[in-house]
């Protein structure tokens, strides 16, 4: 026998604050196909290594104070670290990075590739150093394409068929900008604690204060960090745009057939 219903309820008391949801766990499996994580693991461990063998040969090969100051090398290093995080990241199916740290990952060795290739390797040109020293051999000649070339080129194409679109917005480019403005002080910085006598002051020449003044290079960082910018919207922009590499339609076992009759 049920008891009779109360035909008056009392309120209930209101729940102190606004209701918050916490925030749910989502695993690699649901945003990459199980079949991508062991080849994305395995190509951004490879990318990994050759990165970091490349700055090892240039800290053999010469001073490692002076090796760690270059863009590039700056750049592959940060490119070492955080695709061997992705690598275990797609192993162990976690989630992946942050768009904000693999975007700009991305963003920071693309620029260390274009401008040596088309500032500082470009001939004829006013800031090229191919007539300032002898044309590296041997191991050395090998480390430059890697981090010039193969490296950028293996982000690239890692963004483009293994990572998942963010989306990124401006918001990641303003950030990203940050950093080329804070090695740009340091260099300037660096150019004046040495003295003026010793030899390549400063590691670029559109940054050479000695030889065009700070009006010339600043006006040369104004221009690059326009460049930087337009790359960095780029990149937003293409995020937006292209396909998904890792959506997948899973199979249900079922078949439409043509009507009968």
């Amino acid at each position: 026998m049920t008891s009779p219903i109360p035909k008056e309820i009392p309120d209930l008391p209101a729940v102190p604050g606004r209701p918050r949801l916490r925030p749910s766990v989502v695993p690699a499996a649901a945003v990459m196909a199980p079949a991508y994580r062991p080849v994305a693991a395995a190509y951004r461990l490879l990318v990994a290594l050759a990165a970091a063998a490349t700055v090892a040969v240039y800290l053999l090969a010469g001073s490692p104070v002076r090796v760690l100051t270059y863009f590039a090398v700056q750049s592959n290093v940060l490119v070492a670290v955080v695709f061997a995080l992705s690598a275990w990241r797609a192993w162990t199916a976690q989630r992946p990075l942050s768009p904000l740290v693999t975007g700009g990952t991305l963003f920071y060795v693309l620029l260390g590739g274009l401008v040596f290739h088309v500032l500082v390797v470009n001939e004829p040109g006013p800031f090229s150093m191919t007539g300032q020293n002898a044309p590296p051999t041997g191991w050395l000649a090998l480390a430059d394409r890697v981090l010039y070339t193969l490296t950028p080129a293996a982000a690239l194409l890692d963004w483009l068929l293994i990572t998942r679109p963010a989306p990124l917005s401006l918001r990641h480019a303003r950030t990203w900008l940050l950093y080329p403005m804070a090695y740009l002080a340091v260099s300037l910085l660096r150019g004046e604690l040495i003295p003026p006598d010793v030899k390549d002051r400063y590691l670029y020449p559109f940054l050479d204060v000695g030889r065009l003044g700070y009006r010339s290079v600043l006006a040369n960082a104004l221009l690059l960090g326009l460049a930087f910018f337009a790359l960095a919207v780029l990149l937003v922009a293409l995020d937006h745009i292209r396909p998904d590499p890792t959506r997948h339609h899973a199979k249900t076992g079922f078949r439409l057939r043509p009507p009968v009759g």
